[in-house]
């Protein structure tokens, strides 16, 4: 038997678990949620690229905005604008959809999110994942997750886009429940956006002195509240768009016809 003094150091090891995991609760339950929700989205993101329900005066839908192919109705264009041609032969929201399905695919919230319910990396805390290694995201493909910061200002710029459509339905049909509903859904896409943790970093994330820079520590300050948010505004700005969408894919097919539409 080896014997140790006091100042000898002791060799120590992780406890050998040899079941998946000593929890009793419902660990797998959040997984298996955040898993039928994010399919919900992805299946219904294939179904609105292929569909060509997606503009009735004045409502454009999100998925399909900014339309900017010649192959794009008349009133869809963005301010008129059309500087992709038919001979891309891609539907309209297949071009720009990369984007903002960019900008949610790196998300931060999202990756852990995904990593648990479809890689099961691991599925939940203190429960034994199925992979024999771990090696972050510092090889090829998630690596790849670095493009984050980029495509927050992709997502800016779709986010203004989409709150220039919803105002200008409201102009245009101010009684209209559809113009409420791209309103709300322009809100929480943005409120989503800018809570991101990139826009924090971006915000004043380097500064060392906040008394030097009032104004970037004020919105500092207001985009770390929207920031402890991140979570129920991502749920929440996903299921809206795709709420807003939909609404008015059924008004364009005449399935949604009541006189306030």
């Amino acid at each position: 038997m080896t014997q140790t003094t006091p100042d000898a150091p002791v060799r120590r090891q992780r406890a050998q678990v040899k079941v998946r995991t000593l929890r009793t609760d419902r660990w797998w339950l959040v997984p298996l949620l955040t898993f039928l929700g994010l399919s919900s989205f992805l299946i219904y993101g294939v179904w609105a690229i292929i569909d060509n329900s997606y503009f009735v005066d004045p409502y454009i839908a999100p998925f399909a905005s900014p339309c900017l192919a010649t192959s794009c109705e008349e009133g869809a264009r963005f301010l008129g604008w059309a500087p992709i041609g038919d001979w891309y032969a891609l539907p309209p929201g297949l071009i720009i959809l990369g984007l903002p399905g960019g900008f949610r695919l790196t998300c931060y919230y999202y990756r852990k999110s995904y990593y648990r319910s479809f890689w099961l990396s691991p599925p939940a805390c203190a429960v034994q994942e199925p992979h024999g290694k771990y090696t972050g995201e510092r090889r090829f493909p998630l690596i790849l997750q670095n493009v984050h910061r980029y495509f927050f200002y992709a997502a800016i710029v779709i986010g203004l886009i989409l709150a220039y459509d919803a105002v200008l339905a409201l102009v245009h049909k101010p009684l209209g429940l559809g113009s409420w509903v791209l309103i709300a859904n322009a809100i929480l896409i943005n409120a989503y956006t800018l809570s991101c943790h990139s826009c924090r970093h971006i915000t004043a994330g380097r500064l060392n002195h906040f008394s030097r820079h009032p104004l970037r520590y004020r919105a500092w300050t207001f985009v770390s509240k929207l920031n402890a948010k991140h979570q129920p505004l991502a749920w929440a700005s996903m299921f809206s768009v795709m709420g807003a969408d939909l609404y008015v894919r059924l008004v364009a097919k005449g399935i949604i016809a009541f006189p306030y539409a």
